[in-house]
C-alpha cells in the first residue's frame, strides 16, 4: 500500500503542476486585456484571414465607451482597459506599422431640433430665475428647503391644453407642519371637458409651441442663407415670396402739428422762428426759447441793465419787437404772412396804477430815457394769443403789451410773456376753451357765454370768459386799468380795490362805473355745465342769476361787493365721477350807511370782489335694480282631468 500512496501523490503532483503551467499561460496572454472581445469574421474562414494582410478586425466592445469602431490590422495589440480613449481624428498607428489607426468623426446634428410635448407636472410660469428658487413658487424645481418659508403658492393650479375634452391639471398648495414650517403638497387630476366641441385627440404636436428654426449645418448653410437673404424683396421664382411691408403714408397737413416750432418771416425775406425769453438755469433771460405749437406757457424772467446805457439799446425792451412779428400760417411754401395785431396797450406808473393807452395800427412807443435816471415805455409784460383753424392754420395773432417805467437804481427788470392757443370752430360764431372731458377739472377757467341773436346758439370768447377784479388796497376803483383774473373751477379768489370820490361827483355814475369795475365789461349771462358744452346745446348752459341785497334807503346807492357762488355736483358712476356746475348766483351788496363822507376824498372805502365754489353733491350710495318679477302663466288644461 505503501508504494501505492506514493505512486498517486506523485501522480496528484504532476497535474497540479500541469494545471498551474496552463493557469500562467492563460493569464500571461490575457493580461493585456481582461474585457470580452468578440471578432466578427463575417463569413471568411480562419484559413482565408491568416494568409490575408488587409483583413480587419471589428471590435464590437472596448472599455466603457460607446460610438467608436476601431479598425486595426491582425497581429497587433488592442488598447489595456483603463487607458485614454484617442480623440475622433487623431492618428494612433502602432510604432512599426503603415496602415493609420483613425477614431473617424461622429455624425453631424441633424437639420432640426426635437419637438417635445410638453408635460404639465413640468410647467412651472412662475419659474423665472434659472438654477435658482423663486419665492412662493410651488413649482420650482430648484425650491428644496426654501419650500419651508413659502406663504402662499403664488400658482395654485397648472393646467394643459383646456381645449381637449381630457387634460391634466396639476394643484400646488401648502400644509403646515407641527413646528409651523411649511410642506408642499402636489398631485394631478384629469379634468373632462363637457364641451361637445372639444378636441378629442392632438395629432399635431408641432402646434402646441412655436416652430422652431432650422440648426445651420455645414450641409444646409448655404440654403439657409439664401433663403434669409432673399426675405425682405419680393421674387416672382419663388412659389411663396415674402411681401415686404409697405409704410403708411401720413397725409400732408398745410399747418402746424402738436409740438411743431411755429415759423417767422424777417424783413428781407429770411425764414425764422418765433421765440421768447424764459429763465435758463438761473433767472436771467434767454431769448433763444422757443414757442411750441398748442403748448401754452408762461415765463418770468430777469433782464440785467443800466438804465442810462440799456434803455434804448436792449430789443427785449421794445415795443416793436414784439408787435412787429410776422408768423407764417403753416409749415409749406405757400403758407400766408400772418401779422401781429396789437389789442392793448397799458402803461403802468411809479404808483403801479394802470391807465389804458389808445394807439393806432402804425403807433409804437419807443423807450425814453429822462435825466439819465429813468426809462419809460419799457416792456414789461407780453400775452400772445393765437387762433388757429381745425387744419393747424394759423389765422390770427393779437398781442397785449405792458408798459411801465424803470428807475436809475434798478438793477434789473423782471419781464413775464405768456402765449396762449385758441381754436376757431367751423360753423360757430365763437371758440370755446376747453376745461375737461367731460367733467371740470380743478384749476381750468369755468367757460361762459352769452346769447346771440340765433337763438339757442351762444357765444364764447375766451379773453372775456368769467373773471373777477384783479387788484389791491393801492388799486383806485375808478382810475386806471384793471387787470382782471380768470375764476377758475373749484379754486376761491378774494380781491377788491379803494374807492374815493370827488366833491360833487354823480352818484349814479358813480355806481355804474363801480358795477361794470366789478362785473368786468363783458357781462356773461351763461355758464357751461360741462367742460365740453357746445355752443349750440343750450341746455348744457346754466344761466346766471342776480341778487341785490341792500339795507335801508339811501339817497346814494353804490355797490361796495360782488360775490360770485357757483354750485356744483358730481355726476355719473361713482368710479368715476365728472364735476358739473348746476347753478350761479351773483350776489351784489350795496352801501347800507350815508355815503355823503367819501365826497371830498377825505375818506376811503374797500369794496371788494370774490368767488367761492360749493358742492352739494349728495353722499353716493351705490343702488342695486330691483329683481325682477316672475309672471308665470300656466295653460288653462294644466290640471285636467282634475277640474
Amino acid at each position: 500500500m505503501a508504494p501505492l500512496a506514493v505512486c498517486m501523490k506523485s501522480i496528484l503532483l504532476i497535474i497540479i503542476i500541469i494545471i498551474l503551467s496552463n493557469a500562467s499561460s492563460i493569464d500571461g496572454n490575457s493580461s493585456s486585456y481582461n474585457s470580452s472581445v468578440e471578432l466578427n469574421i463575417d463569413g471568411n474562414s480562419k484559413e482565408e484571414l491568416l494568409n490575408s494582410s488587409t483583413t480587419e478586425y471589428e471590435l464590437s466592445e472596448i472599455t466603457s465607451t460607446p460610438g467608436y469602431t476601431i479598425t486595426q490590422p491582425p497581429g497587433t495589440d488592442v488598447p489595456a482597459p483603463g487607458t485614454d480613449v484617442p480623440a475622433p481624428g487623431t492618428d494612433v498607428s502602432p510604432p512599426g506599422t503603415d496602415v493609420p489607426l483613425t477614431v473617424p468623426e461622429p455624425l453631424p446634428l441633424s437639420g432640426r431640433l426635437p419637438t417635445g410635448v410638453p408635460q404639465v407636472g413640468r410647467l412651472c410660469p412662475c419659474d423665472k430665475q434659472r438654477d435658482a428658487c423663486d419665492l412662493n413658487c410651488c413649482c420650482d424645481p430648484q425650491c428644496g428647503g426654501e419650500a419651508a418659508l413659502f406663504t402662499h403658492c403664488s400658482i395654485s393650479t397648472v393646467s394643459g391644453n383646456q381645449q381637449l375634452c381630457q387634460h391634466d391639471v396639476v394643484h400646488y398648495s401648502l400644509g403646515k407642519t407641527g413646528e409651523g414650517f411649511s410642506t408642499q403638497d402636489t398631485f394631478i387630476q384629469k379634468y373632462v371637458n363637457a364641451d361637445i366641441f372639444c378636441i378629442h385627440s392632438q395629432n399635431n404636436v408641432e402646434s402646441l409651441s412655436y416652430s422652431l428654426p432650422a440648426v445651420p449645418t455645414d450641409t444646409n448653410f448655404d440654403s439657409l442663407f439664401k433663403a434669409f437673404e432673399d426675405l425682405p424683396s419680393s421674387s416672382g421664382s419663388d412659389p411663396v415670396s415674402p411681401v415686404s411691408p409697405v409704410s403708411p403714408v401720413s397725409p400732408v397737413s398745410p399747418g402746424y402739428q402738436y409740438g411743431d416750432v411755429i415759423d417767422t418771416l424777417g424783413e428781407n425775406g429770411e425764414r425764422g422762428i418765433l421765440q421768447f425769453p424764459a429763465a435758463a438755469v438761473n433767472t436771467n433771460c434767454l431769448d433763444t426759447n422757443p414757442a411750441a405749437f398748442l403748448k401754452q406757457q408762461v415765463s418770468h424772467c430777469t433782464i440785467s441793465m443800466v438804465v442810462d446805457r440799456d434803455c434804448s439799446k436792449l430789443q427785449a425792451l421794445h415795443m416793436i419787437t414784439y408787435t412787429g412779428l410776422r408768423v407764417l400760417s403753416g409749415k409749406n411754401e405757400n403758407a400766408t404772412v400772418v401779422a401781429v395785431v396789437l389789442t392793448s396797450a397799458n402803461l403802468r406808473s411809479l404808483e403801479e396804477t394802470l391807465s389804458p393807452v389808445e394807439l393806432g395800427p402804425a403807433m409804437t412807443l419807443e423807450p425814453t430815457l429822462v435825466n439819465s435816471t429813468l426809462c419809460l415805455n419799457v416792456v414789461q409784460q407780453v400775452s400772445l394769443v393765437v387762433k388757429y383753424n381745425p387744419a393747424g392754420e394759423i389765422v390770427n395773432v393779437s398781442a397785449a403789451l405792458v408798459l411801465g417805467p424803470v428807475s436809475g437804481t434798478a438793477l434789473s427788470l423782471e419781464l413775464q410773456f405768456g402765449i396762449t392757443f385758441v381754436q376757431e370752430e367751423d360753423g360757430q360764431e365763437g371758440t370755446v376753451q376747453r376745461s375737461g372731458n367731460p367733467g371740470y377739472v380743478t384749476g381750468l377757467p369755468v367757460i361762459s357765454g352769452t346769447k346771440t341773436a340765433k337763438y339757442p346758439l351762444l357765444s364764447s370768447d375766451p379773453r372775456g370768459t368769467l373773471s373777477i377784479l384783479q387788484g389791491g388796497r393801492e388799486q383806485d376803483c375808478l382810475r386806471g386799468n384793471h387787470a382782471r383774473s380768470p375764476v377758475l373751477f373749484a379754486q376761491a379768489m378774494v380781491s377788491g380795490c379803494t374807492l374815493k370820490l370827488e366833491e360833487g361827483a354823480n352818484c349814479t355814475l358813480v355806481s355804474d362805473m363801480l358795477l361794470e369795475v366789478l362785473r368786468g365789461s363783458a357781462k356773461m349771462q351763461y355758464v357751461a355745465a360741462f367742460g365740453t358744452s357746445t355752443l349750440d346745446g343750450s341746455l348744457d348752459w346754466v344761466p346766471l342769476e342776480t341778487v341785490l341785497m341792500s339795507g335801508e334807503a339811501q339817497s346814494c346807492i353804490i355797490p361796495l361787493s360782488h360775490h360770485l357762488e357757483i354750485q356744483w355736483t358730481k355726476y355719473g358712476s361713482l368710479e368715476n365721477a365728472q364735476a358739473r356746475i348746476v347753478s350761479i348766483k351773483e350776489f351784489i351788496h350795496n352801501n347800507s350807511s350815508n355815503m355823503a363822507l367819501l365826497f371830498g376824498g377825505s375818506t376811503s372805502v374797500t369794496v371788494t370782489s370774490s368767488v367761492s365754489f360749493v358742492s352739494v353733491s349728495t353722499p353716493s350710495e351705490p343702488g342695486f335694480q330691483a329683481p325682477p318679477t316672475i309672471d308665470a302663466k300656466l295653460p288653462f288644461e294644466f290640471f285636467f282631468p282634475f277640474t
